[in-house]
């Protein structure tokens, strides 16, 4: 393996990444993934692996409006489309789902403008996941979206989880 030959022990994950873009030009979301495995391989513990909940990931961002806006966009057809697939509205607490796509799981936790804890397994899973949303009032009327999401099955899944989440802030903050 070239990483194996080229990269020093001392490297830390950071560095491998950058070393994946500065000389093979590899895309940054690929060498996260890479140097994940890499890291993994060595023997390291990979970023986001914990003993109880497996492989996990968080992202967060704050948004210009206030908790009602963000959850009324969230808990909308167009916001459920963005984030968890289609769906004519949102599940009941303790409901099961299943998206036109085929991402199932079930609503354990639903606090009005605060929180949203559910399983979910797109089709292609072999186990299910936990999502967590929590939005988070921050100064001046703006809103903290966390998006946390645990017992994923690998760094791989870790980091494209972590992309999902970004894009999805993203395309929520783009209808803000």
């Amino acid at each position: 393996m070239i990483l194996q030959r080229t990269v020093d022990q001392a490297w830390s994950y950071e560095d491998i990444v950058n070393y994946l873009r500065d000389e093979h030009d590899v895309e940054p979301r690929w060498g996260e993934t890479i140097a994940a495995a890499f890291e993994q391989k060595r023997g390291r513990k990979p970023a986001g692996l914990t003993a109880s909940a497996g492989f996990q990931i968080g992202v967060r961002r704050t948004l210009p409006v206030s908790p009602e806006r963000v959850w009324e966009l969230l808990t909308a057809p167009e916001g459920l489309r963005l984030w968890l697939g289609e769906l004519p509205s949102l599940p009941q607490q303790g409901e099961a789902y299943l998206t036109e796509d085929g991402t199932s799981g079930q609503l354990r936790v639903l606090k009005p403008l605060s929180q949203l804890r559910m399983t979910w397994q797109p089709q292609d899973w072999e186990h299910a996941s936990t999502v967590q949303i929590r939005l988070l009032p921050a100064s001046s009327g703006k809103t903290t979206i966390s998006f946390h999401q645990e017992k994923l099955e690998d760094a791989f899944r870790r980091e494209e989880m972590k992309h999902r989440w970004e894009q999805v802030i993203a395309n929520l903050e783009e209808r803000i």
